[in-house]
């Protein structure tokens, strides 16, 4: 299936940078028709018992009061000074019965903190398999697949069932910023439930797709990734490498009126005094192309997203970075992610970001602009 034998590793397990000659037309099909993902290698963990919900409210900052069988919410989770591990999905699926998805092993961490709640944790990672079907034309294919209308099925909403004998649990969830759905089903069943959304598909233009358009899908949603756009407190040396939840994009995740999950005191101090705040940004494309004309030389987009980090500058000085950037085939621009010093981060802001061309570093002009950058009706709708 995967003719471009181009794989990177996610988590040890080997997954599909793209699976043709390239990534374009996997990335529209998550625009225009539907691709399908496999994002198994994410790390899940079942979180169980009668105290699951009073356990949930200690270690995560979002208000869980609402939650309830068949509802998804997205959140993070800090250690005890307030800094970024992690953010994921948290799913209900019944009375005392969640799953929390991250992007980094999170079973320890919830064990430290299980004691005096009666709880029961499960690592589903190796054991769950989940496909992510993504783009305007996956309802119909869900819908063809497993013989029911998911139509109805709201946005962060799950649905529980069996489909030809095999249990299959469905989230409107993804990581594409699209209309889309994600499928959990038993390990042993993924082949089976990958065929079935195929044999569905062919009349809808789905395709399996890599990591290689997921990242550029990502980006041009304005979606954050550990590891990139921040990094998990676990894996920094220094605090200068550490996020809060405000400084990363994510303070929407955390609950302000609450003061009893952990890292409360300290993220809710510092997000009333950031350091730096992340940013998306629209790199000036008319500029670079001239500063390619002014050598002679024709402008390259190079396809896929780039997380290597690149210095953004005001007035001559360092005041941030760019953490994740693509070429948009949608929007026809180039988009970035970054993290910059609070003044600097207000919308309309003019920065520079550096750049190469003819071996020569340049400066290029880039404007903060909101995020997400594309935003349909119809990943909601």
């Amino acid at each position: 299936l995967c003719e471009s034998f181009s794989w990177k590793d996610w988590a040890g397990v080997h997954s599909p940078c793209v699976y043709g000659d390239c990534l374009d037309p996997e990335h529209q099909a998550i625009r225009v028709s539907c691709g399908l993902i496999d994002v198994s290698p994410l790390f899940k963990t079942a979180i169980r018992g009668p105290g699951a919900a009073a356990f949930l409210a200690r270690v995560l900052p979002r208000d869980l009061s609402s939650l309830e069988a068949g509802k998804v919410v997205y959140t993070s989770w800090m250690d005890e000074d307030g800094w970024l591990l992690d953010d994921g999905t948290l799913a209900c699926w019944g009375n005392d019965d969640y799953r929390l998805t991250s992007a980094d092993p999170a079973f320890n961490w919830l064990d430290q903190h299980c004691r005096g709640f009666e709880v029961e944790l499960e690592d589903q990672t190796a054991s769950i398999a989940s496909l992510a079907l993504q783009g305007p034309t996956s309802c119909a294919v869900l819908s063809s697949a497993f013989s029911r209308d998911f139509s109805e099925l709201e946005f962060f909403g799950a649905w529980e069932g069996s489909v030809e004998g095999i249990p299959i649990q469905v989230t409107r969830t993804g990581y594409t910023g699209d209309l889309g759905f994600e499928i959990w089903c038993p390990s042993s069943e993924g082949p089976a439930v990958w065929d079935m959304l195929f044999t569905a598909g062919s009349d809808y233009g789905l395709l399996p797709v890599g990591l290689d358009a997921l990242d550029v899908a990502r980006i041009e949603a304005g979606f954050v990734l550990q590891g990139v756009d921040y990094r998990s407190s676990h894996s920094c040396l220094l605090d200068s490498q550490r996020s809060t939840p405000f400084e990363a994009g994510l303070g929407w995740t955390v609950d302000k009126t609450r003061s009893d999950f952990v890292g409360a005191a300290a993220s809710l101090a510092a997000s009333r005094n950031p350091t730096k705040v992340l940013v998306g940004l629209e790199v000036d494309i008319e500029g670079l192309e001239y500063l390619h004309e002014r050598v002679a030389l024709p402008m390259e987009m190079p396809p896929g997203a780039h997380r290597d980090p690149v210095v953004l500058s005001s007035g001559g000085r360092q005041v941030g970075r760019v953490t994740s950037r693509a070429w948009s085939p949608l929007l026809k621009k180039v988009l970035a992610l970054g993290t910059v010093l609070p003044e600097c981060g207000r919308r309309g802001s003019k920065l520079e970001v550096d750049a190469w061309v003819n071996d020569e570093q340049v400066r290029v002009s880039a404007e903060v602009v909101p995020r997400p950058f594309f935003d349909p009706t119809r990943k909601k709708a």
